[in-house]
């Protein structure tokens, strides 16, 4: 999507004197802000559009497990499926970066070398192995041919269908062949009798299997009287050959295959298990994690334990699988970019993920080998659906929301949505020394125009923060928050909300500490936090909102600040549906003896005010603040303050024919306030100003005064006649 400019960055007040380092905090960092607060107070102060807009993008594109329920910005935030890791162990083949295939629980897992599998492997395997919907055609094709290649994405259980189609053949003796075999000496290695296993045959550009090929094969095949099955991923290296594409059981086949042979008494019973059921019913488990789940489920004994393990299983499975991905030097460098591209744009567009994967793979080429130039092929024979069957994701069109309406997009997710948070983790805190082309590249994306990509780059040093705090700061983080320009900053206060929402452990005390740094940059992106943080989790409101009085109360904040306070203070009345205890909180700030503490408060209300977008406060109030005793009583007590303060009337009359204009369109606000006037007014001076303000207003487009502003006239002036005026 294409996003607005970036607003401009805002004027920011003299930077301290001798400012210290935070703790935690890079040298660099800290360098780089001093250098920039140096620079003096250029640019434009930040628009009070600007950052609701800010806030929006936040909610538009934050991933939907952080956010969980914030489409309605009111309640409770959940970080989707919370689990613990204990118990769950799969066992035989997994995933090792390109090379997933599914050992249904053999006792030992073959042997990668050439020569004869153990027949009891075979048989164990047999004993568990679920067909699926096409064993039954290949068997029948390979019996025919003699040659099958049965190919398939990753984790389809491909090899172990291979081990059990020549098994089903009654083969005196199955053969695994060499990892080494190519394709032109495929024909040579085929000289006994039985059946023969190549498992994942290397294939590129320069290296394709043809069908000459598997003519040689099924020569040799039938004067040695032997069977073959090779296993190849999805690929455009096969020239002339027609592969099986194997298509994998269901998970509960899995799961009920694996019982029956270890606990057939038991497995209705097991199956009815409350935690198996909502496994089950999850979807999109791989035959492997199916089989695992069931090893774990054989061991069931009733206990509490035993639950835990049952519940806990599918987050283990997850990052064994992340760490078998990542850890595998056998897949591609180009491979892992794409992985952990898509961890962050999980949910996105596919051409996102997919182009900023290969700005990841420049970096991470340069830390591997800073002595070659990077290379990125243009054009990749890999077909998008390929990849993403490497990846483990899997693609879909949806709608995207764009500022110009809905428009259909080729979207890439991975089935489970706690993935792109085990990857992260992993690539962060299990290979270290990824780090630093993983934050250039991150800064790098910071920096994209796309408000999707900066959102989603917040998310993803959100989730890094959560599995390690310090180094995410330091790293990462604090670069942003000591940046002069505003974008940076803002960036930096999102990935700091959502690790608050993730809840990474002291974040709100490090936005505590921040408020008060010596730094004016991380003092704003505190201040900020803050206030996209409280609307998110109300039960901080008080606390986030007693962080920026104790700002506003220190009496030095320079004219950029100050705006910021006040700008952050009415994001918290701008969302959510508690917005009756923050003004009652605001009342309260009213009767503290600082007067800077009262001016935010007003400020902060009025600025709040002027907001007439879907679900500002005009609007709460309108449908929901006006039943409300409590709440109906702070709001007017605010607006009669705001009116007769000096400091703010000018900017509360502007703000009250904002919400005027507003009862013009709508009879609900034009009720609200017929029950409001009233309550604000309380001396002769008070009548006079609101009488003066509606008789003087004119109509939005300049016309004449709005027949609203007669029904509210007749409201605070009930002895005039509002008709016996001219309109202006």
């Amino acid at each position: 999507m294409t996003a607005p400019a970036q607003p401009a960055p805002a004027a920011d007040d003299v930077p301290p004197r001798a400012a210290q380092p935070s703790p935690g905090v890079s040298a660099e960092a800290e360098a780089a802000g001093a250098a920039e607060g140096s620079e003096g107070m250029e640019g434009m102060e930040e628009r009070t559009q600007e950052a609701r807009a800010a806030q929006r993008e936040l909610f538009a594109h934050t991933p939907g497990f952080i956010l969980g329920s914030a489409a309605s910005f009111g309640g409770s935030l959940v970080g989707g499926a919370q689990h613990g890791v204990s118990g769950g162990q799969v066992a035989g083949d997994v995933f090792m970066g390109g090379k997933t295939e599914i050992h249904h629980h053999a006792p030992t897992a073959a042997a990668h070398v050439a020569g004869e599998i153990p027949r009891e492997q075979l048989d164990a395997l047999a004993e568990r192995f679920a067909e699926g919907p096409v064993f039954a055609a290949a068997l029948a094709r390979l019996r025919e041919e003699r040659v099958l290649v049965l190919a398939g994405p990753h984790g389809c259980g491909r090899h172990a269908a291979a081990r059990m189609l020549l098994h089903r053949l009654g083969l005196p003796a199955v053969h695994a062949l060499s990892e080494e075999t190519t394709p032109g000496t495929l024909s040579a290695q085929l000289t006994r009798p039985g059946g023969h296993l190549l498992r994942d045959l290397p294939l590129t550009r320069n290296r394709p299997l043809r069908d000459t090929h598997l003519y040689a094969a099924a020569d040799q095949l039938r004067k040695a009287d032997g069977y073959l099955v090779v296993t190849v991923e999805k690929s455009p290296f096969l020239s002339g050959v027609s592969p099986f594409a194997w298509r994998p059981p269901a998970a509960e086949d899995v799961v009920r295959a694996h019982l029956a042979a270890v606990r057939p008494d038991d497995t209705a019973r097991l199956l009815a298990l409350g935690p198996v059921r909502d496994f089950l019913a999850r979807g999109g488990h791989r035959p492997a994690e199916a089989a695992g789940f069931a090893a774990t489920l054989a061991g069931y004994d009733g206990s509490p334990a035993a639950d835990a393990r049952l519940v806990d299983f599918g987050q283990a499975a997850v990052e064994k699988q992340c760490r078998d991905r990542l850890g595998d030097t056998r897949t591609d460098l180009r491979d892992k970019a794409f992985l952990i591209s898509l961890a962050v744009f999980d949910r996105a567009p596919y051409v996102l993920a997919a182009e900023l994967a290969d700005k990841l793979l420049v970096h991470l080429q340069r830390l591997q080998h800073p002595e070659r130039p990077p290379e990125i092929p243009v054009f990749s024979p890999l077909a998008a659906e390929t990849r993403l069957e490497r990846a483990g994701a899997k693609g879909e069109v949806r709608g995207e929301e764009t500022e110009w309406g809905t428009v259909p997009q080729f979207t890439a997710y991975f089935p489970r949505e706690d993935t792109p948070r085990a990857l992260l983790a992993e690539v962060w805190t299990g290979h270290p020394s990824a780090r630093p082309a993983l934050v250039a590249w991150l800064k790098e994306l910071a920096r994209d125009r796309r408000p999707l990509v900066r959102t989603r780059v917040a998310a993803a040093t959100a989730l890094l923060a959560r599995a390690d705090l310090p180094s995410a700061v330091a790293l990462i983080i604090d670069g942003w928050a000591v940046s002069k320009a505003f974008g940076p900053r803002v960036t930096a206060a999102n990935a700091l909300v959502l690790a608050q929402l993730l809840d990474a452990p002291v974040v709100l005390r490090l936005l505590t500490q921040w408020c008060t740094d010596p730094h004016w940059a991380r003092r704003w992106t505190a201040i900020r936090a803050l206030g996209l943080l409280a609307p998110l989790r109300p039960e901080l409101t008080g606390p986030a909102l007693g962080a920026l009085a104790a700002r506003a109360r220190a009496d030095h904040s320079g004219p950029a600040e100050s705006a910021n306070l006040i700008e952050s203070t009415a994001l918290l009345l701008s969302v959510g549906t508690r917005r009756g205890e923050m003004l009652s909180e605001l009342v309260r700030l009213l009767q503290e003896d600082a007067p800077s503490v009262r001016s935010l408060a007003l400020a902060a209300f009025v600025r709040a005010c002027e907001n007439t977008e879907e679900g500002a406060l005009v609007e709460w109030y309108a449908d929901t603040g006006m039943y409300e005793p409590d709440s109906a009583h702070d709001l007017a007590t605010l607006w009669r303050t705001a009116l007769g303060d000096r400091g703010h009337t000018r900017q509360a009359l502007n703000a009250l024919r904002v919400w005027v204009y507003t009862a013009q369109r709508s009879a609900a606000t034009a009720q609200a306030l017929e029950l409001l006037l009233p309550a604000l007014v309380v001396t002769a001076a008070d009548r006079h100003r609101l009488d003066h303000e509606l008789r003087t207003l004119r109509a939005e487009d300049g016309g004449p005064r709005p027949p609203v502003a007669d029904r509210l006239l007749a409201v605070v002036s009930p002895s005039m006649n509002p008709q016996q005026q001219p309109r202006s």
